[in-house]
């Protein structure tokens, strides 16, 4: 949905809307699965399924009230008409003429003006009027039934001409259209059918469990099983399980059995697992006489298959398989085709299996290959992994360390070891990875399936569909990523259906969910496409030219009818109408187009009101519907499917009050009109509408193509559903509103950046008003569920499921003009991967494991895609009340319920904050995940990447209450006390947080270095959130207030500067230190921007002290600045001094900024001032505010949790003499070490209880240290292992290699003090750490209870 608002029309702005800008705002619906549904004013609320509305619902309840009188074809004064064929013939009807059209004509056109009438006559037999075009203007009519008398017969109007024969367009309406101009009137009214419904059962690939009878059996079920099933209806009357393989009592029972079955009974019958021990001869002569020929000699564990009708041999199908062995799998299948009393057919299938499921192992590294002939030996990788290869597998596959693939071959030969061979271009392999293909044990498998719908299937539907009639075309949503999983089916005769049912032809490919799944409702819409009144366009069997291009993109002929209402048309009404092949890839030839019509409702003059509804609108080759200049009109219960470009479309701007209600868009694709119809391919070729020169960038100003466009607030979207285009719900950017110029070369209505910001009355100098959205959902969307960007946009009681990205919500506005506004989520669901599993393609790049079973599933974005639930970019965001369920991340796969946009330049506001989250089914360690270089995240050195940070208000998500949260290097964050979290890769830390905005001017490639006096190893480089091209950079870093920071360059510092206080409320202060070159001079002062007037004032000025102390005092209208020319530091304390709204990332005042402006002597160098201003500067780190206290116990609403450890190792310096200090500590009890050497604790990675504590002495740590040894070896698997050193500790020899065993990297080398976190067990946690220095080693951190590996992808 793009609510677009454009600018410079005299229009009534709304209360969502801020007003008119210099290009529109624009905000985008085109979600895969997205539903909406209605709303009051601002306040969105639940109908149906869920409500956009952003103003007022004007509803129009007089929509039914008749048209005509009566039924038009049944008026006296009505003249027979019976054209005929003539495709030269020219008709105008005028002058008072009223003509029946009674059967089917073929015309060049028809004019109905000048009072004329033309009635379509409603009887049994089909009408089907052909021609060019049909113009209605100056008092004429066309009439096919009427409100209260819908047309009953069938009548199709087709448009036929192709746009290349040299016919004269008209100047308004073009080729192929039925024109509706000034005093013209257009009445056709069809069928009242259910427009569409939802699926209530979900349908199956191949319709299995649709319908019949399904019996799987396995393991504990031997024996013979039988299923008596009733011939007349298809049912399962009885069904026993003989177990043969146990007792001959069984045998006798089974005669028992078989013989009391009436005749005429089909009997379906089979073994499963083996039921032949102790089969006595009566057993198997009571088959034979059945018809079988196999049972009498069936075997050991032999599958076998029977079905027949009793008193009936020659009708029998059977089908038997010798197996010898486990090796392999082999099944005897049968089946056979029935027909009931009512002359349905149905059919049964048998099989009776031994099945051998397959796994491949991981992947293992192969670098000592052995150059003997003969291939590699199996063997020796059976030596380095124990237990993890079969003896023999089924198949190899081989790789180059870096992924690509490479040839293997099987050279084993009888008798020898297994060896198999690597190739790399035909020569040996020298280092590789390789995995092998490997049978499962077998198990036994029997089945039992009965199709009562053959070739047929049922579908169990929400509403009543009885309108629906045999004949009729219906389609079904995709329920999967793909909006191209739509299917259409035929409506097949019924009588055994109930009212919510039809039976349709054929069988689905593919997964149509119909029910709800994990918390959210995943129903797949099924619309009606067929109606008895059809407008369709004429078309050619393929693409010709008539417009540059169109066939590059199109293989199939555009140009189709159209329907185009003019301002001062008198009435127009469409329902129960089927529109096919409309639409052209040409401006405003749309299937329905309004232009520039007005006021179409009553404050026009309409009575009753404008309306189309209950249409069908598919295949169609320019939009569905286009609103372009037109206020009021009803769009109701309207199918759009399979349609180029926008579906749902308002045009430019000045669109109001026009109502959406209940309408459904699927398979939406891209065209060519505009630039956001357009996809790449179509954006890079198409550049005719732009100035030369114009270098297309698709991705920004392309690839929007949205079911729902809505280009004004003032429009209202009702119960609607976008069931298959190309993203999700977009609240984002607008469109270009002046043509091509030499200054901006992009084309006309390209997308542009743009902001919704909503306020009381729609002004913005009141106050902000919030534009709620309730009971959203998006599912399945391969990219963003939602992407929010704008002020105030407020979301409540929404699900999301299965999308690459549930909800990215952004900042409100362009700084410093945005007023602080807030977006928030609240009292929602989130879903990482759900049950609905999809379907598997032949192309399997989207295919892979996943869920909490690992097992294979459709994958939005290829198989590593990190998967997110909620993606903070900007702020400040605010997220209460949200459940998180089924997010799990993979080995290979970076899923997280929390997680900040990928590559992201621009700022990450510390007020960001969540409260009262809960995890479901989703561990621990998939929480949150702050990113690492590798796919998706490229190099992770964008500054965005680096300063994401927000705030755990209870706790909910870290288990610290209060505490913020971190990338894990931010140094300008992070005190000593900041608790690591190795798994997201982030921080748990406390403090006071604000941002700076550094604006250098007059350059844009300049690289900044800013370090916090009290880490100076440890400094954060930021290259600038905008392109190099402007004229100016912008730097963003976060903050800890109350410090001392120095500020440097890889270039020379720029001359001009401004330092913007963000997030600072009144008395918050930072000091920085500026690096300059030697010999600069200063003008250094102070104003706020008022962003509202527009205007800057000037608040006071910067005079330099030659005492550093002064810069600490300051008075109203005069600060102090420090200039310490030895180091090339210019020092300012930074203050605040007025009061800051909540939200606000200025004070109510303005925009506090500083601005320097310095004189550089020529030719100066680098500007980075590192050496001489450390350590001279360095200050102590201290912990200003302290770690909040960690939730145990009954506190968590988890089971999984954090454990929290400390191990520190240190030298303390008091006066003249050196402590050594060291202890260790977990969840708050503490383990001091007394004695030089290491200290130990073990703790239980199940349960997370310190199992073992002690001590080795240096003594013991000397030669081989067989007393460390046994101890390590008789710690449990899975057990976490923490060690400290003191004092003058062995820091070489032996002993070190237990740190190695418990995953310390190998080759270490230990410095006078160690930390050390490790694990014993079958794999190396992230989390393992090795802390060595010379005076203090330390690690906080915290490890997940219970530990667990995670999956590989």
């Amino acid at each position: 949905m793009w609510l677009c608002l454009s600018p410079c029309r005299p229009c009534i702005l709304t209360p969502a809307c801020q007003g008119c800008m210099s290009d529109s705002v624009c905000f985008s619906f085109r979600e895969h699965a997205a539903r909406m549904g209605a709303a009051g004013r601002q306040d969105f609320s639940f109908k149906a399924m869920l409500t956009v509305s952003w103003l007022t619902l004007t509803y129009f309840p007089g929509a039914t009230s008749t048209v005509a009188a009566g039924c038009p074809d049944q008026s006296p004064e009505l003249q027979p008409w019976n054209p005929g064929h003539d495709q030269d013939r020219h008709v105008h009807i005028g002058q008072g003429k009223t003509l029946l059209l009674t059967s089917s004509a073929t015309v060049y056109s028809i004019h109905i003006s000048e009072g004329g009438k033309l009635v379509i006559k409603d009887h049994d037999e089909p009408i089907v009027l052909r021609t060019r075009h049909i113009l209605i203007d100056n008092g004429g009519e066309l009439h096919a039934g009427s409100a209260l008398c819908p047309f009953q017969g069938n009548f199709t109007i087709i448009l036929y001409g192709r746009a290349d024969e040299g016919i004269q367009p008209d100047p308004y309406y073009g080729l192929k259209y039925i024109g509706v101009g000034r005093g013209g009137t257009l009445e056709l009214h069809g069928q009242k059918k259910l427009s569409w419904t939802f699926l209530n059962k979900t349908l199956h690939p191949g319709g299995m469990a649709e319908g019949g009878y399904f019996f799987e059996r396995s393991w504990g079920h031997r024996g013979v099983i039988v299923h008596v099933i009733d011939p007349k209806s298809g049912t399962v009357i009885h069904s026993d399980r003989f177990d043969t393989y146990r007792s001959k009592k069984e045998s006798e029972r089974l005669v028992q059995y078989l013989n009391a079955v009436p005749d005429g009974r089909i009997l379906s019958v089979a073994v499963n697992d083996e039921g032949s021990r102790n089969l006595d001869d009566m057993a198997r002569k009571a088959m034979t006489k059945l018809g079988s020929k196999h049972f009498l000699h069936l075997g050991f564990r032999h599958p076998w298959s029977f079905l027949t009708v009793k008193g009936n041999p020659s009708s029998s199908v059977e089908d038997h398989i010798e197996y010898h062995g486990h090796r392999g799998s082999a099944a005897a299948r049968v089946f056979k085709l029935f027909q009931t009393e009512h002359g349905e057919y149905f059919n049964v299938s048998l099989s009776s299996e031994w099945v051998q499921d397959v796994e491949w192992t991981e992947w293992f590294d192969h670098d000592k290959v052995s150059q003997t002939k003969g291939g590699e030996k199996i063997s020796d990788l059976w030596k380095a992994h124990p237990g993890k290869i079969c003896n023999r597998p089924i198949d190899i596959q081989a790789t180059t360390m870096d992924g690509v693939n490479l040839s293997t071959e099987v050279v084993y030969k009888k008798g020898q070891d297994y060896r198999f061979a690597c190739y790399d271009r035909g020569r040996a392999c020298r280092s590789y990875r390789v995995r092998f293909l490997c049978g499962k044990p077998v198990r036994p498998k029997l089945t039992v399936t009965i199709d009562t719908n053959v070739n047929s299937t049922i579908l169990n539907l929400e509403d009543n569909v009885q309108s629906w009639k045999p004949g009729d075309t219906l389609v079904i949503a995709s329920t999967d990523y793909s909006m191209y999983q739509a299917e259409e089916f035929q409506v097949l005769p019924c009588r055994s259906c109930a009212p919510n049912q039809v039976k349709v032809a054929g069988k689905p490919m593919y997964l149509h969910i119909g029910e709800e799944i994990d918390g959210v409702d995943m129903r797949a819409e099924v619309g009606l496409l067929s109606r008895n009144i059809i407008v369709m366009g004429e078309m050619e069997d393929k693409c010709y030219p008539y417009r540059n291009h169109i066939c590059n993109f199109f293989d199939f002929d555009t140009f189709g009818g159209h329907i185009k209402f003019a301002l001062g048309f008198k009435a127009a009404h469409l329902e129960g109408m089927e529109l096919k092949h409309m639409g052209q890839q040409l401006m405003g030839q749309y299937p329905i187009h309004f232009h520039l019509a007005g006021d179409v409702d009553e404050r026009g003059g309409y009575d009753p009101p404008t309306y189309i509804r209950d249409l069908s609108i598919h295949h169609t080759f320019s939009r569905c519907v286009t609103v372009h200049g037109s206020n009021g009109l009803l769009i109701k219960d309207v199918v759009g499917y399979n349609s180029l470009g926008h579906c749902f479309f308002t045009e430019d701007g000045p669109e109001e009050r026009n109502t959406f209600d209940h309408c459904l868009g699927l398979l939406v694709k891209s065209g060519t009109l505009l630039p956001s119809d357009r996809d790449s391919k179509m954006c890079k070729m198409i550049t005719e509408d732009s100035y030369p020169g114009y270098i297309p960038k698709p991705r920004q100003e392309c690839n929007a193509v949205s079911t729902f466009w809505m280009a004004n607030p003032n429009n209202n979207l009702i119960n609607c559903a976008a069931a298959g285009s190309e993203a999700g719900m977009i609240i984002d950017n607008g469109v270009k509103t002046t043509e091509a110029s030499a200054k901006d070369k992009r084309p006309f209505l390209s997308i542009i950046s743009a902001r919704y910001s909503p306020h009381q009355d729609a002004d913005p100098l009141k106050p902000r008003e919030p534009a709620i959205i309730r009971h959203f959902i998006a599912f399945k969307n391969q990219e963003h569920g939602a992407w929010l960007r704008g002020g105030d946009v407020w979301l409540d009681s929404c699900r999301f499921a299965d999308n690459g990205i549930g909800l990215t919500l952004a900042s409100g506005g362009t700084f410093p003009y945005d007023d602080g506004s807030k977006q928030e989520i609240k009292n929602s669901l989130f879903v990482g991967e759900s049950g609905n599993v999809g379907t598997e393609m032949m192309d399997n790049r989207i295919w892979g494991p996943g869920g909490l079973d690992h097992s294979g599933r459709t994958l939005p974005m290829g198989q590593n895609f990190p998967i997110r639930g909620i993606q903070f970019y900007d702020g400040p965001i605010n997220i209460q009340n949200c459940t998180f369920r089924k997010f799990v991340a993979l080995e290979g796969r970076h899923t997280s319920a929390l997680a900040f946009r990928l590559n992201n330049a621009w700022q990450s506001c510390p007020h960001n904050n969540v409260t009262g989250i809960a995890f479901e089914d989703v561990p621990i360690t998939s929480r949150v995940f702050f990113g690492e270089p590798g796919p998706w995240f490229n190099q992770l050195d964008m500054d965005g990447d680096k300063t994401s940070v927000f705030h755990d208000v209870d706790g909910s998500v870290s288990e610290y209450p209060g505490s913020y949260l971190t990338k894990n290097d931010n140094w300008l964050v992070r005190h000593p006390d900041c608790i690591d979290v190795p798994d997201w890769r982030g921080a748990i830390c406390s403090g006071r947080y604000a941002q700076m905005y550094i604006q250098a001017y007059k350059t844009s490639n300049l690289r900044m270095k800013i370090i916090k006096n009290d880490f100076p190893s440890h400094p954060l480089y930021l290259e600038g959130a905008l392109t190099r091209s402007t004229h100016y950079q912008q730097y963003q870093p976060v903050v800890t207030l109350q410090k001392g920071y120095t500020i440097h360059w890889d270039q020379t510092a720029p001359a001009e500067l401004a330092i913007w206080l963000i997030n600072f409320n009144k008395g918050d202060w930072i000091r920085v230190g500026l690096c300059y070159p030697r010999g600069t001079t200063f003008s250094i002062l102070s104003d706020v921007h008022n962003r509202l007037l527009k205007q800057t004032s000037k608040t006071g000025v910067f005079v330099r002290t030659l005492q550093m102390d002064k810069v600490e005092q300051s008075y109203p209208g005069r600060s102090h600045y420090y200039w310490d020319e030895d180091s090339g530091l210019l020092f300012l304390k930074l203050k605040a001094q007025n009061e800051r709204e909540k939200f606000a990332f200025c004070s109510m005042k303005g925009c506090e900024r500083i601005k320097i402006k310095a004189l550089i002597p020529k030719n100066a160098g680098v500007s980075d001032c590192t050496a001489t201003a450390y350590p001279k500067f360095t200050e102590r780190a201290v912990v200003d505010v302290p770690m909040p206290k960690k939730l145990f116990g009954s506190q968590l609403k988890t089971k999984d949790h954090f454990l929290e450890v400390k191990t520190e190792s240190s030298k303390e310096h008091f006066f003249h003499l050196w402590n050594d200090f060291a202890y260790i500590e977990v969840d708050g009890k503490k383990y001091p070490s007394l004695e030089d050497g290491i200290q130990v604790v073990v703790i239980d990675g199940n349960q997370g209880r310190v199992v073992s504590h002690t001590s080795f002495r240096n003594s013991i740590l000397q030669g081989i240290p067989w007393q460390l040894f046994n101890y390590v070896a008789t710690i449990p698997d899975n057990s976490i292992v923490l060690m400290a050193s003191k004092g003058r500790y062995v820091s070489r020899g032996p002993w070190t290699r237990v740190l190695e065993k418990l995953g310390a990297d190998r080759g270490l080398k230990l410095k006078e003090q160690m930390a050390f976190v490790g694990f014993k067990g079958s794999f190396r946690p992230i989390w393992v750490t090795l802390d060595t220095e010379d005076h203090k080693a330390k690690i906080f951190q915290v490890v997940p209870i219970p530990v667990v590996k995670k999956k590989l992808l």
